[in-house]
C-alpha cells in the first residue's frame, strides 16, 4: 500500500498551462507585430517610388490629339539606383516574411511539444492513467464543479491485496502486467467524466463526478464483476486478484486529505475485515 505524504504545496498546473498560454499569445502578438511594420514599410517604399516616378514624368507630359503623351529622359544613374531600390526591397521583404514564418512555425511547435510534455507529466508511464502528481489539479476541478453545480461527489481509494505475494510468485514484470490491468479494468468500471488515478504503488484512486454513495456502490459493483471475470478468465495459475476499496463522499468544507484519509481508512478496514 502507498503510504501517504504529508499534504505540502504543489504546483498550480491550471495556471501553469494558462501562464504558458499567455505567453505564447504575447510571442505571437509581437510577431504579428512585425507582420504589420513589414506591410508598412512596403507602403511607404511603394509611395515614395511612385512619388519619385510621377516627379520624374509629370514635366514631359503633354497632350496631343486627345491623347496623353510622355516624353522622359531618366538619367541612366537614377534608373539603375531605382530597379537596385526595388530589388532589395523585395529581397528584405521575402527574407523577412520567411523569417517569421519560421518563427510561427517554432513557437507553435515548441508550444505543442510543451504541453505535450505537460500532459504526459500528469500520466502514469505504467498504467496510462492519471499519476499522483495530477491528483490536486484534478481534485480542485471536480470540486470546484460539483460546489458549482451543487451535484455528490465521491472518491473511492482502491488497493491491490496481496500484491507483493503477486511479485514473489510470479515476478515483477507480471507484477507490473497486473497493475496495467487493474488500471484499464478501473477505466472500464467508470464514465468518460470520471477520473482514474494510480496514486502510488499498488493503490489506485477514483473520483467519481456527480455520484452519491448509491451512484458509488454501483460502480464499485461494476468493479468487482469485472475483476471476477479477469480472475476466472486465469491470467494468474491459483492465485486471484482482489481489490479492496473504501468511499468517502466530498462535502463543502472538508479538505481533500480529510477526503483521501477517510476513503483510506474505509479500504484498511475492508482489508483487514478480507484478512480475518
Amino acid at each position: 500500500m502507498a503510504e501517504r505524504s504529508s499534504a505540502q504545496p504543489r504546483p498550480d498546473y491550471a495556471a501553469e498551462a494558462q501562464s504558458i498560454l499567455g505567453r505564447v499569445t504575447s510571442q505571437l502578438a509581437k510577431l504579428e507585430k512585425r507582420d504589420s511594420e513589414l506591410w508598412v514599410i512596403v507602403v511607404l517604399t511603394s509611395t515614395l517610388v511612385a512619388a519619385g516616378l510621377l516627379v520624374t514624368i509629370a514635366p514631359g507630359a503633354f497632350s496631343q490629339g486627345g491623347n496623353l503623351h510622355f516624353e522622359v529622359f531618366i538619367p541612366k544613374e537614377f534608373f539603375l539606383s531605382l530597379v537596385a531600390l526595388v530589388a532589395l526591397l523585395n529581397v528584405y521583404l521575402v527574407s523577412q516574411r520567411l523569417e517569421l514564418r519560421r518563427a510561427r512555425q517554432s513557437l507553435i511547435s515548441s508550444s505543442i511539444q510543451g504541453e505535450l510534455t505537460r500532459l504526459q507529466s500528469f500520466t502514469d508511464p505504467l498504467t496510462e492513467i492519471y499519476n499522483r502528481r495530477s491528483l490536486e489539479e484534478l481534485a480542485h476541478r471536480f470540486t470546484s464543479q460539483a460546489r458549482r453545480s451543487q451535484t455528490p461527489l465521491t472518491f473511492l481509494m482502491i488497493d491491490v491485496d496481496r500484491f507483493k505475494e503477486v511479485n514473489t510468485r510470479f515476478g515483477h514484470l507480471t507484477g507490473d502486467l497486473v497493475l496495467t490491468e487493474m488500471a484499464s479494468l478501473l477505466k472500464n468500471s467508470v464514465r468518460g467524466s470520471d477520473a482514474a488515478i494510480r496514486y502510488g504503488g499498488d493503490e489506485f484512486l477514483v473520483i467519481l463526478a456527480e455520484s452519491d454513495r448509491t451512484g458509488a456502490l454501483r460502480v464499485i459493483d461494476r468493479i468487482n464483476t469485472l475483476l471476477d471475470e479477469w480472475n476466472a478468465s486465469g491470467p494468474l495459475k491459483n492465485c486471484r486478484i482482489r481489490l479492496s476499496i473504501g468511499m468517502s463522499e466530498w462535502q463543502e468544507g472538508k479538505r481533500i486529505d480529510q477526503i483521501l484519509d477517510e476513503a483510506d481508512a474505509a479500504m484498511f478496514s475492508e482489508k483487514s475485515a478480507a484478512v480475518v
